[in-house]
């Protein structure tokens, strides 16, 4: 995670946008996120914008009431090492005050004890800590909607860890089961698993209390079943459709709008919480939904029309943030030929693009997607182009099941 701005120069900008008496409306209904004690050089985001801690700054005002996403890494005192990021979710109401201690033993935000939380938000109310607050940068809260409109209360209280911490350094026994399958999910565990400052020391007392994951949805890889004969079965691998139906069923009552929660969720776990357990629900969620052939243009088209645009302001996001010509929350290595996403989507696009009838908002948010794509890595996607991918290595090459697996 790197820095934006620092905090006293983004509120100076962005103080100087508006004038005061909308200024003081902004304020005094926003969420306010109240930030005591936190060491300087810590880098501190939430949403899509990422803070410097500077000498006076005590938190962040005028935040849009909704679900938020706050996350921070701790800082070495030359200000150059970060230790592993740790984030968590947030839902404020209107004018809403929400305080947080930083713990100089564990390095990490907690909580206040009641009365002194209702102490503490008495005093932001009276706008004593006015001038140490960095204002939310509202000029980018549409790039936040864009990745989390379909994020509520509900459901990040569905899925969010015991504890609602996320960081790596409690994901060591669970992303030690998930083998890497590809060049860029090696690169991508060994990054997000590097501690970047060894000299840093991180206290895990709390952390190993709350050790329990996500409570992500259970995506099978393949579909299984002793009835079904061979062919059926590949029949039901090379289309998930009837997965797809299955779990919206079963896992999300019915609701397409918990599924498409749930891919953001995860998402912005794994962009800003910097969790490889949400990394890998991502993919799974990502790669259901693009091995679907008879959903998208059938029974579940509006569910893909929605996804088509999830997926794309994620990637849009994620890699077109970028500070000195370098995305700031993900690396673009990850993303060469061997990744999943280039497999299902060189798959996928054809099934939408060739259709003789499509739903015009899919095809929309298809197109725009490979045109990002291919304008962000280069990507062909012509079916008659040159694939470099090992399709022995590849898990998403398509699934025959011998007739030895039919039986149990």
């Amino acid at each position: 995670m790197a820095s934006s701005s620092s905090s006293s120069s983004s509120s100076s900008q962005s103080a100087m946008e508006m004038d005061s008496e909308t200024a003081l409306e902004l304020v005094k209904n926003g969420g306010t996120l109240l930030l005591l004690d936190v060491p300087q050089f810590t880098l501190l985001g939430i949403d899509t914008q990422i803070f410097t801690v500077g000498p006076k700054f005590r938190g962040i005002k005028m935040i849009p009431p909704g679900c938020h996403f706050v996350y921070y890494s701790s800082s070495s005192k030359e200000g150059n090492e970060f230790s592993p990021v740790i984030g968590f979710f947030i839902t404020l109401q209107t004018s809403e005050v929400l305080v947080r201690k930083w713990d100089q033993r564990e390095e990490r935000l907690i909580k206040l004890s009641e009365d002194e939380e209702s102490r503490f938000s008495e005093a932001v109310k009276r706008l004593e800590f006015d001038s140490q607050l960095g204002p939310y940068q509202l000029n980018r809260c549409e790039e936040w909607k864009n990745i989390s409109d379909f994020l509520s209360q509900n459901i990040i209280e569905k899925f969010e860890p015991i504890g609602k911490e996320i960081t790596i350094m409690q994901e060591s026994e669970i992303t030690d089961l998930k083998a890497p399958k590809t060049e860029m999910e090696k690169k991508l565990m060994e990054q997000l698993k590097r501690a970047k400052c060894p000299s840093i020391r991180v206290s895990s007392n709390e952390f190993e209390k709350n050790k329990k994951g996500f409570y992500f949805t259970k995506i099978p890889q393949f579909v299984r079943n002793k009835g079904m004969c061979g062919d059926k079965l590949t029949e039901l691998n090379l289309d998930k459709t009837e997965l797809l139906e299955t779990l919206l069923s079963n896992d999300y009552e019915g609701k397409e709008e918990i599924l498409l929660g749930e891919i953001q969720f995860s998402f912005i776990a794994f962009m800003m919480g910097q969790s490889l357990e949400a990394f890998y629900q991502w993919k799974s969620l990502i790669s259901l939904l693009l091995s679907c052939i008879q959903a998208p243009l059938h029974t579940r088209t509006r569910l893909f029309s929605k996804f088509m645009k999830v997926i794309y302001h994620q990637l849009k996001h994620g890699f077109q943030s970028k500070q000195n010509n370098k995305s700031l929350f993900l690396d673009e290595e990850w993303f060469s030929k061997d990744v999943f996403l280039y497999r299902l989507c060189k798959d996928f696009f054809p099934l939408v693009l060739e259709a003789p009838a499509v739903d015009g908002d899919l095809l929309l948010w298809t197109r725009k997607l490979k045109k990002l794509l291919e304008t962000t890595f280069g990507w062909n996607f012509d079916q008659n182009a040159l694939d470099l991918m090992d399709e022995e290595n590849d898990e998403f090459a398509p699934v025959v099941v011998p007739f030895e697996e039919t039986r149990f």
